[in-house]
């Protein structure tokens, strides 16, 4: 039994605990991930989405066999224990190809699910629900599952022929937008327990065959909607009373739990009733790179009071112009005028800056604004106005006042959330030596 299912298991079994999945490609994210799962003796789990890493690079021009390598090194750089490490992948399946015919969008997809798997990813999201050029719209549910079904054969086959631990998976397919939707008027519904259990079954089904039944018994949760998302600039927060009925309905099935996407600035007393209520698999993912932009814009203010305007790095107009002169990333996203589309630019909840953090002009600004602060370390008063959390752990002697052990003090204190959410012991761990490696690295 993997690490994965003891989790799931002993969640079955009343245990207060749950998984957090953290889906990012952001180094500074990933390390602060590894201190928080190290303070908080917990597993960590990184996942990869289907548009980050696929067959041919995905946004970040990275294999899924280059993602694995690129965390095994910050593990290794960190000292974090590699049995701790989960790798995942986020809505495997013919996402990316969409547009075309199924028949070609499906033959990517075995490709991608192939090359998750024979880079050693465990936990994988199997996502047919989108419709591909020739398909009706909605598409149906038993399409979904089928396909479902034929991507877990190619998992099985290649975890088999390469010598590795069998996958675990994740079905589902009312799936939230990734990233957050464009808005929330009249907010989003919960899933209704029927809609549930249909999908269970139909995706029980189709998994009826021979050599699928080993893979179903590998099946630890289900996407649903607890009625939690955000949009750019508001949070639906978790109502227990509204999923009571969803709640109710995974205690009658064995096994598994909910996963619950777009968790995302909910509070941490939401976090940990979703994870009571069966929600047990969290995923964060723009919440935490909001917490590294927080952070970098705090530094680039602090840069302005301190340095001369022609030795300041302009980060935030060089990432804003970047934007701008790159669209794509946000355009079909957000709407208004040049007013309301700079705000969002800069700080919708959705974040659609992440996707600009590794544009050369970009990083060489971030590198001036590192190299500056570290030349003209920020004093307390600065740190006060602009980071106070920081500020008072640098008091405390628990943090330098180094740029980037500041911006992963801010994104654990996120993902820290999370973690207290999932622990055993997680409300009370954690506390006086949550920053204590966050000066070893660089």
């Amino acid at each position: 039994m993997s690490a994965v299912q003891s989790l799931i298991a002993a969640h079955r079994r009343g245990e207060p605990v749950g998984l957090y999945s953290v889906c990012c490609s952001n180094e500074q994210v990933l390390l602060a991930a590894m201190q928080v799962a190290r303070d908080y003796g917990t597993v960590l789990l990184i996942e990869a989405t289907s548009n980050q890493v696929d067959q041919f690079g995905g946004y970040t021009g990275m294999t899924p066999a280059q993602y694995r390598d690129y965390v095994l090194a910050l593990a290794q750089a960190q000292d974090f224990p590699g049995e701790r490490l989960i790798l995942g992948g986020d809505h495997l399946g013919p996402n990316a190809w969409q547009k075309r015919p199924a028949a070609e969008a499906m033959a990517h997809a075995r490709e991608l699910i192939a090359a998750y798997v024979g880079a050693g990813f465990h936990k994988i999201h199997l996502d047919c629900s989108m419709s591909c050029a020739d398909d009706p719209t909605p598409l149906p549910d038993e399409i979904v599952a089928a396909r479902s079904a034929d991507l877990a054969r190619v998992a099985e086959r290649t975890a088999a022929q390469a010598g590795l631990a069998p996958p675990v998976y994740v079905i589902g397919t009312e799936v939230p937008v990734p990233g957050g939707e464009a808005s929330l008027a009249g907010g989003v519904a919960v899933t209704a327990p029927d809609a549930a259990a249909r999908t269970l079954e139909i995706h029980r089904q189709a998994f009826l065959a021979p050599d699928l039944a080993p893979a179903w018994e590998r099946v630890i949760a289900m996407v649903v909607q607890p009625g939690v998302d955000f949009d750019h600039s508001h949070v639906q927060h978790y109502d227990p009373q509204a999923a009571q009925a969803l709640s109710a309905f995974v205690e009658s099935q064995p096994r598994i739990v909910y996963e619950a996407h777009s968790t995302d600035y909910q509070t941490e007393a939401s976090l940990h009733a979703l994870v009571r209520d069966h929600y047990a698999v969290l995923k964060v993912g723009p919440a935490a790179t909001y917490a590294y932009r927080e952070a970098v814009f705090a530094l680039a203010a602090i840069e302005r009071e301190l340095l001369p305007p022609a030795q300041c790095s302009d980060l935030v107009e060089v990432l804003d112009r970047c934007m701008r002169e790159q669209p794509a990333h946000w355009r079909k996203h957000y709407h208004g005028d040049e007013r309301q589309l700079r705000l969002l630019r800069a700080y919708a909840l959705s974040d659609r800056s992440r996707y600009y953090w590794g544009e050369p002009e970009v990083r060489a600004a971030l590198r001036t604004l590192i190299d500056n602060l570290r030349q003209t370390p920020p004093p307390a008063i600065l740190l006060s106005q602009f980071m106070p959390e920081q500020q008072r752990a640098v008091e405390a002697g628990r943090l330098a006042a180094e740029p980037l052990a500041l911006i992963r003090h801010k994104i654990h204190g996120r993902l820290a959330e999370y973690a207290r959410a999932c622990a055993r012991n997680g409300a009370g761990a954690g506390t006086g030596n949550e920053t204590s490696a966050a000066n070893t690295l660089s």
